[in-house]
């Protein structure tokens, strides 16, 4: 008997989604443990498992590009030459709850369906092994993921390095074959230019199909900028110590081994530590509003912005107050790798408890980001810049300045209380040894 495959929810948020792509064509013999397709949710695309039966597919009800709501038929599996079982077209999605969680919202539990034997689908991140990346020239690169990992973590440059694998793909002894021969990243600070092509030409009039993703970041951040009170508080950090300390450290990090701790900090890693420890000594500011009382946390799970072609996702480092730097600096780049990959999970972009967005690597000297609720508050940094400062002796001389705003919720958190929390950020910041102790 024919088995009807479903739009499966993927994500907390996941009202409807779109076939990305279809990895098996209809009358091609599928097997469990297959990938049937790319499903583009909310907030990443995601391969669809067959976990049904072998057969074959008997009928495609959703094409590429389009869409379905959460459980409209997607495809029939069954044995050749079964007639397929019509199905009614799928609707249109259905309308979002009022006040519906919100991308940083905390997972909310499906409830526990019973499902008819063999029709029980779920998903799996797409797999890494084939997934190309994307240089920071646009250049598509294909590369293990055990070698971006290890590349990131020497902070080494995928173009830079020469392929060996199938395909042309980067495998983890040709990353190891550059870190012998000395090949690293330019050193570059926070603020270094992002270099933005010159030979694009200007983009053809006409409409821009909305992605799933888009229309969520629209959605959440007008709720925000609606029904939340900003506030925005901001000061200027010394990151002269910081920038010593960081070149100091990657000075011998950089030259070990992962096995034995080799690392490659970036000033963003700084920075995320030092708002654990913030929130931490501040707590808060690590608070919700949930409408009839305030959330206090006991954990700091921070967000961080990261761009994607399609917007903008914002993976969740769990548990960082209690994370040493070397923990976080790792954490923090698989999630980034995952996130550029599109293969993070739910649960890894979900359940934050307050946000940090960094727009220093493009120059910018300073900005306020939007809160995501139900976080009371959002960090924003600026590029650390070169600009003459009057120092203790009162003499104008050359300091390296990093600007950090801070929007916050009026309902959870007082000016004062915000203030307390940039001031311990920046201690930590302009004393940066306390994040290593």
């Amino acid at each position: 008997m024919a088995e009807i495959i479903d739009m499966p929810k993927l994500s907390d948020t996941m009202t409807v989604g779109t076939i990305v792509n279809w990895l098996k064509k209809e009358g091609e013999a599928v097997s469990v443990g297959d990938m049937l397709c790319e499903i583009e949710t909310d907030k990443a695309t995601m391969e669809l498992e067959n976990l049904v039966a072998d057969g074959v597919i008997l009928k495609i009800y959703i094409n590429e590009s389009g869409e379905a709501p959460v459980g409209a038929p997607i495809c029939a599996i069954g044995e050749k030459g079964e007639a397929a079982p019509d199905v009614a077209a799928p609707q249109s999605a259905p309308a979002e709850p009022e006040a519906a969680p919100a991308e940083a919202a905390p997972v909310v539990e499906e409830a526990t369906k019973p499902e008819p034997e063999g029709r029980k689908q779920e998903s799996k991140p797409a797999p890494t092994a084939p997934a190309p990346a994307s240089s920071d020239s646009g250049k598509r690169i294909k590369v293990s993921p055990l070698a971006r990992k290890l590349a990131e973590e020497k902070g080494i440059p995928l173009e830079a390095i020469q392929p060996s694998g199938p395909s042309g793909r980067i495998v983890k002894k040709d990353v190891l074959a550059a870190a012998e021969k000395g090949v690293t990243a330019p050193a570059a600070a926070s603020s270094a230019p992002i270099v933005i092509p010159s030979g694009a030409g200007i983009a053809e009039e006409g409409p821009v199909k909305i992605s799933n993703m888009r229309k969520a970041i629209a959605k959440h951040l007008v709720e925000s900028k609606t029904q939340i009170p900003h506030f925005y508080l901001e000061t200027e950090v010394d990151a002269a110590a910081l920038i010593k300390t960081r070149a100091q450290l990657n000075k011998d990090l950089t030259e070990l081994p992962p096995e034995k701790g080799g690392i490659k900090l970036t000033v963003n890693d700084f920075i995320l530590k030092a708002s654990a420890e913030a929130l931490r000594r501040v707590p808060g500011v690590n608070a919700s509003w949930m409408g009839d009382h305030i959330q206090q946390h006991s954990s700091v799970h921070l967000a961080f912005g990261v761009a994607v072609p399609d917007g903008l996702v914002t993976p969740v480092v769990r548990d960082a107050q209690a994370k040493t730097l070397r923990q976080v600096s790792a954490e923090a780049k698989g999630l980034i790798g995952k996130a550029r990959d599109k293969k993070l999970k739910p649960d890894e972009m979900s359940g934050s408890t307050f946000t940090v967005t960094n727009l220093g690597m493009f120059g910018v000297t300073g900005f306020y980001g939007i809160i995501s609720p139900p976080n009371a508050a959002i960090l924003s940094v600026g590029a650390t810049i070169a600009k003459p400062v009057v120092n203790a002796n009162g003499e104008i001389t050359i300091g390296h300045r990093m600007a950090i705003g801070l929007s916050g919720d009026h309902r959870v958190i007082d000016g004062a209380t915000g203030a307390m929390f940039l001031q311990a950020l920046q201690t930590l910041l302009e004393t940066p040894a306390l994040m290593l102790v």
